[in-house]
């Protein structure tokens, strides 16, 4: 019983161990007094179904994708 006890408080420890680590902010930004040098974005591409996104989701693309899905999940006999 002692041993279960200690074995769950370990893995009660190790899971929030775990999580905190997970929730740490990465250290995105650059020393203060750098500069951020950014370029413009590639647009070349934007004429694409999956990336047209009017409501901030590829629309066209996603319903594609999911009426593909079943021909690529299923076997198909024949």
């Amino acid at each position: 019983m002692k041993k279960t006890v200690i074995r769950g408080l370990v893995a009660s420890a190790l899971a929030g161990a775990a999580v905190l680590g997970a929730a740490a902010p990465a250290p995105a930004a650059p020393a203060p007094g750098d500069v951020a040098v950014v370029d413009e974005p590639d647009t070349t591409n934007l004429n694409n179904a999956y990336t047209f996104a009017p409501l901030g989701v590829p629309v066209i693309g996603f319903i594609r994708s999911i009426n593909a899905a079943p021909g690529k999940v299923l076997p198909s006999f024949g």
